[in-house]
């Protein structure tokens, strides 16, 4: 079984993009378990004690940018071989922005407000 950390401080969003997930015809997301997180601090916090291999980010978090974690996993802020796929989310659609997460290290980019397919379709191409 997979482990997605959800990175999000809206409550709202949270529960929304659990219950897509937990509804999904695709069985390697349906039964994923699902982390959050509601700062950058909590997010590393949870990437030190628990094994995860997809971070859904949201990019304006209380405590800073999303893309500031995205970078330190791409420096080595975990061990080789633990770094999960991490997708941007984030309600910024400019391509400057785009450009910026994957610059950062982020694996795709997904677009607020999105589909319910779009959301699934994203994290069972990462999950594999």
């Amino acid at each position: 079984m997979s482990t997605i950390l959800l990175v999000e401080d809206e409550e709202l969003n949270r529960t929304l993009v659990k219950a897509v997930l937990s509804r999904a015809a695709d069985e390697a997301v349906r039964t994923a378990s699902v982390l959050d997180a509601t700062t950058l601090a909590a997010a590393r916090d949870r990437l030190r004690t628990d094994q995860v291999d997809l971070i859904l980010l949201d990019m304006n978090l209380p405590d800073g940018n999303g893309l500031n974690l995205a970078r330190e996993l791409a420096a080595g802020l975990l061990p080789a071989g633990k770094r999960p796929a991490v997708v941007a989310v984030t309600a910024s659609v400019l391509p400057q922005e785009r450009a910026a997460a994957i610059e950062a290290g982020c694996d795709d980019f997904l677009d607020k407000p999105y589909a319910a397919a779009d959301l699934v379709a994203t994290v069972a191409r990462h999950l594999g």
